[in-house]
């Protein structure tokens, strides 16, 4: 019989879907598996209206043949007929699965794979030439399809049962594909396990394996065995699933060696159906900072595998999130390789995301321990997405964000610290550092303790620029207790300040002119107590940001640097009083600028110049 040419398209159009409408070979195998399934599907459909049409156990069964270049793929399906052969495999792009639903009733629960009619030709990226061998159920008469791209040709055949025996002559190795693996039965299993281990019907294979006698010796033997799971757990029924169950398969799917913290398992039924199993780690992964770190979930359709890291269905800022989301409503292109960018991902998006805070707020309020281990891990993540985008997603989050705090030395929420505040209190105070430890040395720590209000500790480097662009929590502003005047004094206190400060104003200016080039001002302060001096910043940039940039290679940005002194401590009264003596305040004062940068966390201008400093006033005290 002579080769017809196919129906509707051209030879270059058979040319793209082969080469160019898929990017991975693999995937042929997952196209082929599809079809076998809907062929089963459709026969067990047709079996519960129509008794002459059995179905007991649907099954696939995959067989290579290294010697013939041959891959099988055999069903015990619908099969097709002459005219559906015609019609499905000689017209590229026509899909019987999308014309058999069209025809079930619209209330059917059919859960039928196919949609495009292309995933057939994808058997021509690793063959030359394709067979198809099938018989319709119900008739007597079988038909063998054949195509090497230049057309096809459909014949009479031979076939005992109902259902499709697939063909493909696989291509010789080239320099740029190595076809042979394909020949491979390991190889091939991988690729069922990869993307079609939760096809409904059991797929097989011959499998070799080793039969161990009484003697201690060994019989290679080949056996035909199951190679997909069938049922993925998270289409599952929960009750049925043991918490083991759910550790096991996170730990295997995710190589961690740890239990995850919290496990998400919930179906959704709507305009966007869908089921899916989240997991948030117990701690961070080591690469997770890393461009080895996989973003986004594992998406599967109706069972099949679609995509590895779908990052389109969960906000980045819940990308510590790991799992799997199972959807049947999904809009994929021609190849089931991308996902259209339409209305539906972003429902599926905002879905998922939903869920994820509402899991999360749940945990804040009923399992504080378990919450604060997350945070522990992944709070940051949570504090870049709220400044993420100068702050687009601020109000989802910001109530999920913690800090470590001067109340208990524990967690506390935003919530919670304003719902602490005392009544005359307007601004939520914080201090930047390195460490908790760290902060609590600082100087200006003192005053702000005694008067009784609390201090967030901000130990993450995101810390502060979040704090500009979320700018105020309930009304409330943050204010840096390194930053200017905090204005914690009584009427009194300030009058007192005012006295000193009058008093010692000679002084003060002189210890100006001696630091002018190293800060911006000089005046006495309420703040400290125990401490002499310390530096501080006005309201713009932060002496802790400045060190933040400095890291991120920044040299030219500075704070803008006050230096503060106690008026009360010895120190002061004793460079007092060597001024009034009419002596030289030089050393002295650049000595007592040094101790403030080293109490601020800064570096010495001349860190050997002040050894020299210091070595110089312990002989003469010694003296």
């Amino acid at each position: 019989m002579a080769m017809k040419e196919f129906k509707t398209e051209s030879k270059r159009l058979l040319d793209m879907m082969a080469n160019s409408v898929y990017t991975n070979t693999d995937i042929f195998l997952r196209e082929l598996i599809s079809n076998a399934s809907d062929a089963l599907d459709k026969r067990h459909i047709l079996s519960l209206t129509d008794s002459e049409i059995s179905f007991e156990e649907g099954k696939i069964l995959i067989e290579t043949d290294k010697n013939a270049r041959t891959i099988t793929i055999t069903d015990n399906g619908v099969g097709m007929d002459k005219k559906e052969l015609e019609d499905n495999l000689g017209t590229i792009a026509r899909s019987g699965s999308f014309e058999f639903k069209k025809d079930l009733d619209a209330k059917s629960e059919a859960d039928i794979i196919g949609q495009f009619g292309v995933g057939f030709y994808s058997a021509f990226m690793v063959a030359d030439s394709v067979e198809v061998l099938s018989r319709r159920v119900k008739d007597e008469k079988a038909y063998r399809w054949f195509s090497d791209m230049n057309g096809y040709e459909i014949s009479s055949a031979k076939k005992d049962e109902p259902g499709t025996i697939i063909t493909l002559h696989i291509k010789k190795n080239t320099k740029e594909k190595k076809y042979d693996k394909y020949l491979d039965n390991n190889e091939l299993r991988f690729l069922v396990k990869k993307y079609s281990d939760f096809i409904r019907y059991p797929i097989e294979m011959w499998i070799d394996s080793y039969d161990y006698k009484e003697d201690g010796k060994s019989e290679k033997v080949t056996k035909l065995e199951t190679v997909n799971s069938m049922v993925p757990i998270w289409k599952k029924n929960k009750k049925e699933i043991k918490e083991d169950d759910y550790n096991d398969f996170y730990m295997q799917e995710y190589y961690d060696y740890s239990k995850p913290l919290k496990k998400i398992h919930y179906k959704v039924e709507g305009n966007t159906s869908y089921t899916a199993l989240l997991y948030i780690p117990s701690q961070r992964p080591f690469n997770y900072y890393t461009n080895d770190y996989k973003l986004g979930l594992k998406l599967y359709s109706r069972g099949v595998f679609i995509k590895d890291e779908a990052k389109e269905i969960v906000s980045d800022y819940f990308r510590f999130i790991r799992g799997v989301v199972d959807s049947d409503d999904l809009s994929l292109n021609i190849s089931r390789e991308i996902l259209q960018q339409d209305h539906q991902m972003n429902a599926l998006k905002k879905s998922v995301d939903k869920k994820i805070k509402s899991t999360l707020e749940n945990m804040l309020e009923k399992e504080r321990e378990d919450y604060e281990k997350f945070f522990d891990a992944f709070g940051s993540q949570l504090k870049y997405g709220c400044y993420d985008g100068f702050g687009a997603n601020k109000d989802v989050l910001i109530d999920l964000i913690m800090f470590k705090s001067s109340f208990e030395d524990k967690y506390t929420t935003l919530k919670e610290y304003v719902s602490r505040m005392k009544e005359d209190q307007k601004e939520i105070y914080y201090a930047a550092g390195e460490s908790i430890e760290k902060i609590r040395q600082l100087p200006q720590m003192e005053k702000v303790l005694d008067k009784g209000y609390e201090v967030l500790y901000f130990t993450d480097s995101v810390d502060e620029f979040l704090t500009s662009i979320i700018m105020e929590y309930d009304s409330k502003q943050f204010k840096s207790i390194l930053k200017g005047d905090l204005d914690l004094d009584s009427k009194e206190e300030k009058e007192e300040l005012e006295k000193k400060s009058e008093e010692s104003k000679d002084l003060i200016t002189k210890i100006k002119e001696i630091l002018k080039d190293k800060v911006s001002d000089v005046r006495l302060s309420s703040r400290l107590k125990t401490y002499p001096v310390c530096l501080v910043s006005d309201d713009n940039l932060s002496i802790e940001m400045e060190k933040i940039l400095k890291q991120m290679n920044q040299e030219g940005v500075k704070a803008n640097k006050i230096m503060e002194i106690n008026p009360d401590h010895e120190l002061f009264k004793a460079l007092k009083d060597l001024d009034e003596k009419n002596e030289d305040i030089s050393e002295y004062t650049e000595l007592l600028y040094d101790q403030a940068l080293l109490m601020a966390g800064l570096e010495l201008e001349d860190p050997a110049k002040y050894a020299l400093k210091v070595s110089e006033l312990m002989l003469k005290a010694i003296k």
